[in-house]
């Protein structure tokens, strides 16, 4: 499958934004800011990317707390990322939700929640949907390998393999569950291993290969909106950072850690962007440029909003 130098320089933009709106993000938790935590994808974003731009419009997705740079792809804007972080009125949830935790339903995503992997669920139930309606569109939904031993991961999986459903099924196998590494988690080597189990096609990709993501995401794409049913895909990974911004991840050994940030996705893609005549350094800079002007823009947006009021304290929210 060959991917246009458009395309290309589209998952570049999205990976370089998504790690400047994290690294900010960063800094403004340090400073003390942010009213509550951040859980940072940083050196994930080749997963997240490649995947999310295999989706066209009208399809679903569903991601977790920690599925950034995914978000972007689809829609949100940093200006809604910052906000909702500030827990403003002008975030997705208008100021209520926890604060890494945003969708919009007008662009297909599922506002995420804590409890992994009950979006799995969920975006099952959306390629449902679009099987009744008979609509041309597909499902994603993203969760990590920590989140695949749990009970609804495999009930999910099995009645979308029995109902041949139009799903991708993305585990994001970042090697730790928390402070847990995945030894610790399971016996298998690969838990795309476990799609056999429901006779679905399971494939391992190299997480910090934005090539390799989205060509195998996208047959998968392709594949389930051709009528051909589900697909389970295990990016492997690294997680650069601890499991959330209080956390200096002192479990991980240092050993790993410097393995890993030899397979930078950003580095090594920038280094092939540059190797095939897609990237010089007058249009890099001219990039960073830009993106550092609009994570800047959305900063400022983000603290010149207003909170929500008192008075709308209740509205939005279930009763009986």
């Amino acid at each position: 499958m060959k991917i246009s130098n458009e395309q290309l320089l589209d998952m570049y933009y999205h990976m370089k934004l998504g790690r400047a709106v994290e690294h900010n993000l960063e800094l403004l938790y340090r400073q003390g800011q942010l009213p509550g935590a951040i859980y940072s994808g940083i050196g994930q974003e080749a997963t997240y990317v490649g995947a999310a731009s295999a989706l066209e419009d009208g399809d679903a997705l569903a991601t977790t707390h920690r599925d950034m740079a995914a978000l972007l792809v689809r829609g949100i804007t940093p200006k809604e990322v910052m906000a909702q972080h500030f827990g403003k009125v002008t975030s997705p949830t208008k100021g209520r939700g926890e604060d890494n935790y945003l969708g919009n339903l007008s662009l297909g995503i599922f506002t995420s929640v804590s409890m992994l992997p009950d979006l799995y669920p969920v975006a099952t139930g959306a390629a449902l949907y679009f099987r009744h309606k008979r609509k041309n569109n597909v499902a994603m939904a993203f969760c990590g390998e920590g989140a695949s031993v749990r009970g609804d991961f495999h009930e999910t999986l099995n009645w979308a393999s029995v109902f041949n459903l139009p799903v991708v099924f993305m585990v994001v196998n970042n090697q730790f569950a928390y402070s847990t590494p995945t030894i610790k988690e399971m016996k298998i080597a690969n838990v795309a291993d476990r799609a056999v189990c429901y006779s679905m096609e399971g494939r391992v990709v190299d997480g910090n290969n934005v090539n390799e993501v989205f060509q195998v995401t996208k047959a998968a794409v392709d594949k389930a909106r051709n009528g051909n049913g589900p697909t389970l895909i295990e990016a492997k990974t690294m997680r650069m950072k601890g499991h959330a911004g209080h956390d200096p991840a002192d479990y991980v050994p240092e050993q790993l850690l410097d393995e890993w940030v030899r397979k930078d996705p950003l580095m090594r893609f920038e280094n092939y962007l540059k190797e095939h005549n897609n990237l010089n350094e007058e249009r890099k800079s001219k990039l960073e440029k830009e993106i550092e002007d609009l994570v800047s823009e959305a900063i400022s947006f983000a603290k010149e909003s207003p909170y929500p009021e008192a008075s709308t304290l209740t509205t939005g929210v279930y009763s009986d």
